[in-house]
């Protein structure tokens, strides 16, 4: 998407005064992305502007990003129409109501392709719908009736390894003289080869007299991108399933294409032919659906993520900033969100021309859950929530994370069954494939306890991601500096703005009232009303603001 950007004229000695700003943020090297130059969003500087409290002009841009919110589902546990105990594409149709009035806009499919494995990501058959979910003629039902609630589908792509199970390794294997040897990466058992694997351990697995590269398990060996009918193939694979009304891809393992070994991974030349290839695969993408919408999994820094934006992926999911934005939840300290994240788009944009979408969120299918990580605060897991609704791009948000729902490594235990119910032997459409680890009492964790329960975490999801739909500012604008005077750290304060409108937001990220003093802003002016509130208690008495413990206002 290309963004709209905002620039006003401003009075020379102002101008003089942000450029020196400008200049000063550029010469200093921040210690996580080098020597990049500054983001287009200027500081934001609260000073009193003098009689009658108008804003001086001043010089600024800001990229839009626009954007709604994506909801994350593992097919498996989310809900069973069967009755045998497995979530189904039919079970996410079900509950497609559901998603629309928690206010999502789009759905992120963990893999659905044909698989031996529970969770789907070492495929067997690109062009199979797994028929433990069902079959393509329910996946085309799942993406008419979402279409029809303006909701969005992308399905996971795993392009960097197939199963061991693929016809096409299992010939590979058998038949030194298949045309399929050359798709993936053999060498004799005795060969010298590199061992250092790019997530760790040796990549190389042992089959008879060879070895075969397979960067993340021995039941997942890699294709080689060197081999152009690899290429090819995936391009054809992924036009096909945007042909089925698939709106885009979430890219796993995006920067694996190349990157095999840890001591080359991070080095220009495979950076390059990752950036190479995702651009082709773009290209092919932009023959079925110019829209479609591309998001990668890139785990690394913003120097190795950004390149990844030229005429490639429109976003790639921002790993650092979940942290910090749980981090901030659970010490109840700002983090300081316009400033890092100013700097990080100003490397992004750069690279994509203005065309880049962040992907921000809290936690998903690989990590612990947000209520383990916070845990089980829940004041602390609602303002990593507002946090996140609150920032610019597409956040995403994993299911059941708008229940509480908690989850710890292995994988099987922050991947399992919604809760739709109270009882914990379920109902009509609980998902059973797992027994419950984490969550078994189920109780008020449940879809049924909290619906009507207007202090629970559900409603605060739907009342933030509501406010985000409401808002042009919140849903597409860009983010800048407000500095409070004198600063607080238990506030997190922030500007968002499009081109037609600028918003205030403040979290209290304490578990005490606050009070601020919002002096007017030299670049947005005053922000004279409250005009969303997660707290009953908020109040703005001219420009003194108080919020109660675990809160936050949106201000214009």
């Amino acid at each position: 998407m290309i963004h709209d950007r905002l620039r006003y004229a401003g009075v020379v000695l102002l101008c003089s005064i942000m450029l020196a700003v400008f200049t000063a943020c550029t010469s200093n090297e921040g210690n996580h992305a080098g020597n990049e130059a500054s983001p287009p969003s200027k500081v934001n500087e609260a000073a009193d502007n003098g009689a009658g409290g108008e804003p001086a002009a001043a010089s600024y841009e800001i990229d839009e990003q626009p954007g709604g919110v994506y909801y994350e589902i593992f097919v498996r546990s989310f809900y069973d129409t069967n009755g045998d105990g497995i979530g189904d594409l039919n079970g996410v149709t079900a509950k497609l109501d559901y998603l629309k009035e928690l206010g999502i806009g789009g759905i992120w499919l963990m893999p659905i392709n044909a698989s031996p494995s529970y969770h789907g990501y070492d495929t067997t058959d690109y062009y199979a719908v797994n028929p433990e979910y069902g079959t393509l003629d329910d996946l085309k039902k799942l993406l008419d009736e979402a279409h029809k609630r303006d909701i969005k589908i992308i399905m996971d792509l795993v392009v960097n390894h197939t199963s061991k199970e693929h016809p096409w390794f299992k010939e590979a294997l058998a038949d030194e003289n298949s045309p399929y040897r050359s798709w993936y990466t053999f060498a004799g058992a005795e060969n010298q080869v590199k061992a250092d694997g790019a997530v760790g351990g040796d990549p190389w697995h042992k089959y008879g007299s060879l070895k075969y590269l397979g960067v993340f398990w021995e039941g997942m060996p890699d294709l080689n991108f060197d081999e152009p009918k690899v290429r090819e193939e995936m391009i054809k694979i992924g036009q096909y399933w945007l042909a089925q009304g698939l709106d885009g891809f979430r890219l796993d393992a995006a920067k694996h294409i190349y990157g095999d070994f840890a001591s080359t991974a991070s080095t220009p030349d495979i950076q390059a032919a990752n950036k190479k290839w995702w651009q082709e695969f773009r290209t092919g993408m932009n023959e079925v659906n110019p829209e479609a919408y591309l998001i990668g999994e890139v785990w690394d820094s913003l120097t190795v993520i950004a390149p990844y934006f030229d005429q490639a992926l429109n976003s790639a999911f921002h790993f650092d900033l979940a942290d910090r934005l749980l981090s901030a939840a659970d010490s109840e300290q700002d983090a300081d969100l316009a400033f890092s994240l100013g700097r990080a788009y100003g490397v992004y944009e750069k690279s994509s021309g203005g065309t880049f979408v962040d992907a921000p969120f809290l936690s998903n299918h690989d990590q612990n859950r947000v209520m383990t990580v916070l845990n089980g605060n829940i004041d602390h897991a609602k303002m990593a929530a507002s946090l996140l609704l609150t920032l610019p791009g597409t956040p995403f948000l994993y299911y059941g994370e708008e229940l509480g729902m908690k989850g710890a490594k292995p994988d099987e235990y922050i991947r399992e069954p919604m809760l739709w119910y109270r009882d914990p032997s379920g109902g009509e459409g609980q998902t059973t494939w797992e027994q419950s680890r984490h969550n078994a009492e189920a109780g008020a964790v449940s879809v049924e306890s909290q619906t009507a329960d207007g202090q629970s975490m559900l409603s605060h999801y739907r009342t933030l991601i509501g406010w985000r739909n409401e808002e042009p500012a919140l849903r597409d604008g860009g983010i800048a500096e407000f500095k409070l005077q004198p600063a607080n750290s238990k506030l997190s304060v922030y500007v968002r703005v499009t081109e037609k409108e600028r918003v205030l937001i403040v979290h209290n990220l304490s578990g005490e009232e606050q009070m601020t003093e919002l002096l007017p802003s030299q670049t947005y002016g005053v922000f004279k009303e409250i005009t969303h509130s997660s707290s009953d208690g908020s109040q703005l008495e001219e420009s003194k603001l108080t919020l109660p413990a675990y809160s936050t206002v949106v201000l214009k």
